[in-house]
């Protein structure tokens, strides 16, 4: 078993190959004058198991082309298996077509992967489970929820407690969630006008004088976050945090927040922090190299990754 990694999230590969005790394997990922991505593996790799760890967040483009070219060179190199490990897989939310005439850009991130030559994806909760199949090669899906129940529980075990959906969409992530805490659900109704801008309409639950916690998958412009958090404290809930698996934060995300009655908005580190999320004083990033290095260890031994959520 061999890991390696691109530019995207160092941060969290280390803390992967602390994990499982496993040094990462020496590869040059570097840049040609006119920044076409140019891969080396300076270790033998052949006939090895090797795992790729490389979400494909800001720069997306990048980062997406470093993994295929990695992926290349090691199908060049004859590994025996080729796992990609993205724990925070670009292009999701292009899922299905919204629109006439728009893409399907997630199907065809997929058919770049397998095309480069992956032989197995292992990612963390898929903007749409359906996204699993767009793939014709082993899919494994992992759920921050595990981490997220141990914080919470941590953290907040005084004082009733109400788990709330920013969306309908998100409704079945959060009720596994508020069963798991033995909490109340709540779904936020809202209506979209267009991309990126949002509106609460209606809150479906009672929170007065709960301490509400919003559970999502992505926080891009954080606009749908900050309107749901002070809709919530409009009716009644005594404090408002958000648990979300991936920070994506981007534009003005970060100053949004810090601006927004949210008490703390916690992510994963499956997209590396900006500086500004680091000094935020009300973000707060948690770790799933365990959750990670614990489905890699389980792949590379032919073992069951589902019992990890049973």
């Amino acid at each position: 078993m061999k890991i390696l990694t691109g530019n995207s999230n160092r941060p969290l590969a280390e803390a992967i190959s602390a994990y499982l005790n496993l040094p990462l394997t020496k590869a040059s990922v570097r840049r040609f004058s006119d920044e076409e991505v140019f891969v080396e593996i300076h270790e033998n790799v052949r006939g090895e198991d090797v795992f790729i760890i490389q979400p494909t967040s800001y720069p997306t483009n990048d980062n997406l082309m470093e993994l295929l070219v990695t992926i290349d060179a090691l199908k060049r190199s004859s590994a025996s298996r080729i796992t990609a490990v993205m724990p925070y897989y670009g292009y999701a939310r292009q899922d299905r077509k919204s629109s006439p005439r728009t893409p399907i850009s997630a199907k065809l991130v997929a058919n770049l992967i397998q095309t480069a030559g992956a032989d197995r994806v292992l990612t963390m909760d898929l903007h749409a489970g359906q996204i699993q199949g767009f793939f014709d090669i082993p899919t494994d899906n992992l759920f921050a929820a595990p981490v997220f129940i141990k914080d919470i529980q941590e953290r907040m075990s005084k004082g009733p407690l109400t788990i709330v959906s920013p969306d309908v969409g998100g409704v079945v992530r959060a009720r596994a969630i508020a069963k798991r805490l033995d909490a109340d659900l709540a779904i936020i109704d809202k209506r979209r006008e267009k991309a990126g801008v949002s509106e609460v309409m209606n809150i479906i639950g009672d929170v007065k004088g709960q301490r509400c916690i919003l559970i999502d998958d992505i926080v891009d412009s954080a606009g749908t976050l900050c309107n749901a958090a002070g809709a919530l404290k409009d009716a009644g809930a005594t404090a408002v945090s958000a648990y979300i698996s991936h920070g994506v934060l981007s534009g003005g995300a970060v100053a949004r927040v810090t601006a927004s009655p949210l008490e703390e908005l916690v992510t994963t580190d499956s997209i590396q922090a900006t500086e500004a999320v680091r000094v935020a004083h009300n973000m707060r990033q948690i770790s799933v190299a365990p959750l990670m290095g614990e489905a890699m260890r389980r792949i590379s031994d032919e073992q069951s990754v589902s019992c990890l959520f049973d």
